[in-house]
């Protein structure tokens, strides 16, 4: 179907006796002015042209930055008399949006300049996204007014096509390539334009007889938890009509239940077809999802060649990788006469498939780690420790990206739940959540010491329960607030630096952040902490993310606060694993990868991106490895030692890391874990992990357990040591789990 715009022709009638509107006039040619002469020759050798040329040269970089309300001024009165600013405006604007321009470009081919009037030839070329580049020459007429050069407008200043009350149409239809799809590392579809059925419940029409039944048909098909469902429905709203919307399922998961499930009352079973997010969306943050084009966007989007009922990307790789996944639209671009007919075709050019985005993600270790953390809310970055390439980036809560298609049955609903969601689930937490880091920050500050000369690894401290080296303040260890509890733990004592980052011990570092800057030495922590790659995005490709926050210490008591994590630092979970994965490699700093290639169906890829080191963490090879043995003594070093030690009992795969809690101005801190492996296996690369959990207490408790999970998950398929707080793999305790060992509120822990 042909969709127009029809831009008018305004004829101005010019009353000025003899005066040639677009014809050329040449040199010596007779014409009659209201003004009497004496036979001069109309054009004068004294006037400039140049300054003919700047007045056409600055209508037309107007014209270029879509600058209409500097062209209007320069047309003459006559012109601004026939065609008013608004009709002006709307005229250039619906002629860059019906041949979908990108720009312009233009070229002064020549000047004819006279005491009253003067000529501008020009070369245009109008950018078409659909039909490409349209080239044509034309004239412009200009007229001195009260000493000033002025433009004669009309219709043939765009395109000499459009004279006599032409105007431009292009048809659209059947130029539109389907989008694309997107893929993890395997080739396996994370998202594709595919047949789907969207899975609800009106709890009314179920027969209580038969809950049991009905909760386990739809669990089995949806993935959500029978209890899940149970509690969906004792909780809806009595009354009729009330929907409980579970999710989406392709056709082969419906196939196999659709007979069981036709014969249960209330369950609602409503396919469609659309672009669908597999498993109700795996790595949803990651993937983004795409929307109608709203009703205010249309004329951007029609420039830019879409048509108005299209989906567009509206986050993460689906905006990101737009021109790749719509493709190249293609169109025909006519000239239509002013009784509607078409008079000519310009241009026309077919659409080109779209090309597919293929991640380094992993679809199944990616679903798995959602499920990990499913219970809080939090953060999972996984990255391959010696390359960056991302394998799972985790956001929890997550969202159901389904949710954004009108035709599909739930999303009335699931949209809802989701903007009136306190948790925020469309924040992605693991690339633009934004938090203190806490005590995994020492291993910044140890690196600032060792590099600073002041503190070697046989440097020692006596770790005690209080710090009292800021003047007028008495700060606690952690070991202090346990004993508070327990009445048994006592202080860590004499320590190495390496022994103090393995005991997590808060007057080792208070003292050395104090020490550096009462020696001068002010941004030594700060400048370690940016090479380290924070305080600035990691440049992931395909990700919105933010840069946190590294400030200089501007008094003692900032470079106590800074020297574990505290005060005013923030960080993302994707910078952590990124500094994590580098202690682990050897010191390279890599920007993540996401984006494997960029392929058309059954193509070779036309594009291809490779891991790309971006620096080196700023310590030597000697003050590396007393880190990284560090890091390992966190694990390994038995109680009453590391941190984590008793989190890693059992586990197979040789793991350094370090806990963090993090005072967050809640009642509870936000839990941390960062870490990697080092096991060497040929068919497994070694990966870094950064775990962060909100507002729930230790890092050693919550954060270190969820990073053991996904090493589990990763070089074994599966889990093998249950959560503190689960019953059953996946499957929480009923109740609020006590762990043992939580932190009292607001106060620094490991």
């Amino acid at each position: 179907m042909i969709n127009f715009l029809r831009t008018g022709l305004f004829v101005i009638v010019l009353i000025s006796v003899g005066l040639v509107g677009c014809s050329p006039i040449l040199p010596g040619t007779a014409a009659s002015s209201p003004v009497a002469t004496t036979g001069a020759p109309l054009f004068q050798p004294t006037v400039d042209p140049a300054d003919v040329k700047a007045v056409a040269q600055i209508y037309l970089d107007a014209w270029k930055s879509d600058d209409y309300p500097t062209m209007y001024p320069l047309l003459t009165t006559l012109s601004r008399d026939a065609i008013s600013a608004e009709e002006f405006s709307d005229h250039y604007r619906g002629v860059a949006i019906e041949a979908a321009l990108s720009g312009i470009e233009y070229e002064i081919l020549s000047v004819l300049a006279g005491p009253e009037q003067s000529q501008v030839r020009y070369r245009v070329t109008l950018n078409s996204l659909l039909v490409g580049d349209i080239t044509r020459e034309t004239v412009m007429n200009l007229r001195r007014e009260k000493g000033d050069w002025r433009v004669q407008w009309d219709d043939t200043l765009v395109l000499p096509e459009l004279k006599g009350g032409n105007y431009l149409v292009m048809d659209r239809g059947g130029y539109v390539p389907s989008r694309a799809n997107i893929y993890d590392r395997l080739g396996r579809a994370l998202v594709a334009q595919a047949d789907a059925t969207a899975v609800g419940l009106y709890p009314d029409q179920v027969d209580p007889a038969q809950t049991e039944n009905v909760f386990a048909t739809l669990s089995e098909l949806t993935g959500v938890p029978t209890d899940t469902i149970s509690a969906m429905y004792r909780n809806a709203p009595q009354g009729a009509g009330w929907y409980l919307p579970l999710g989406e399922v392709g056709p082969d998961q419906i196939a196999s239940q659709f007979s069981a499930l036709s014969s249960l009352p209330g369950i609602v079973m409503r396919p469609y077809k659309s672009r669908y997010y597999f498993e109700g969306g795996i790595a949803p943050h990651v993937l983004g999802y795409v929307s109608a084009i709203q009703p205010d966007e249309v004329e951007e989007y029609k420039r830019r060649g879409y048509q108005p009922d299209e989906r567009v990307g509206r986050s993460g790789l689906e905006k990101w990788g737009e021109s790749y996944l719509a493709g190249q639209r293609g169109g025909a671009l006519y000239v239509f006469n002013a009784q509607g007919q078409p008079a000519t075709r310009l241009a026309k050019t077919d659409a080109q498939p779209a090309q597919a985005v293929y991640t380094t993600l992993d679809r199944d270790f990616q679903l798995a780690a959602q499920q990990a953390i499913s219970n809080f809310r939090g953060a999972i970055v996984v990255l391959e420790r010696d390359t960056g390439r991302v394998l799972t980036i985790v956001s929890s809560p997550g969202f159901d990206p389904n949710a954004f298609e009108p035709i599909n049955f739930n999303s009335s609903q699931m949209l809802f739940e989701i903007s009136s969601d306190p948790a925020q689930p469309l924040l992605n937490r693991a690339s633009q959540g934004q938090y203190p880091l806490g005590s995994v920050f020492k291993i910044i500050t140890m690196a600032a010491g060792l590099e600073s000369g002041h503190y070697t690894p046989q440097s020692t401290y006596q770790c005690g329960y209080f710090f009292d080296e800021l003047p007028g303040a008495r700060l606690n260890d952690w070991t202090y607030e346990y004993f508070q509890r327990d009445g048994r733990t006592i202080p860590s004592g004499l320590l190495t630096l390496p022994e103090g980052l393995m005991r997590s011990c808060n007057p080792y570092f208070w003292h050395i952040g104090l020490d550096l800057f009462n020696l001068g030495e002010t941004k030594a922590v700060s400048d370690m902490a940016r090479g380290f790659g924070l305080g600035h995005p990691t440049g992931v490709v395909g990700l919105e993310e933010e840069a946190g926050q590294i400030p200089d210490p501007a008094s003692q008591v900032d470079a106590v606060n800074m020297a574990i994590g505290q005060g005013d630092i923030l960080v993302t979970p994707l910078q952590v694993a990124s500094f994590i994965a580098a202690i682990g490699n050897g010191g390279k700093l890599n920007k993540p990868q996401l984006v494997e290639g960029i392929a058309p169906p059954d193509g070779e890829p036309t594009q291809l991106f490779k891991p790309e080191v971006i620096g080196k963490l700023p310590i030597s090879a000697d003050n590396l490895k007393v880190i990284q043995d560090a890091l390992v003594g966190v694990i390994r070093n038995e109680k009453p030692r590391g941190t984590a030690w008793h989190v890693f009992t059992g586990l197979e795969i040789p793991v350094a890391g370090k806990t963090g809690t993090a005072q967050s101005g809640s009642d509870l801190p936000h839990a941390w874990f960062t870490g990697y492996t080092f096991a060497e296996q040929p068919d497994k690369p070694d990966i870094a992990v950064a775990v962060l959990v909100e507002n729930i207490g230790e890092g050693s408790d919550y954060a270190a357990p969820i990073f053991r999970r996904i090493v589990e998950l990763y070089f074994s398929g599966q889990p093998q040591k249950l959560y503190p707080w689960e019953s059953s793999y996946n499957v929480p305790i009923t109740g609020t789990p006590v762990l043992p060992g939580t932190s009292a509120p607001g106060t620094p822990a490991p």
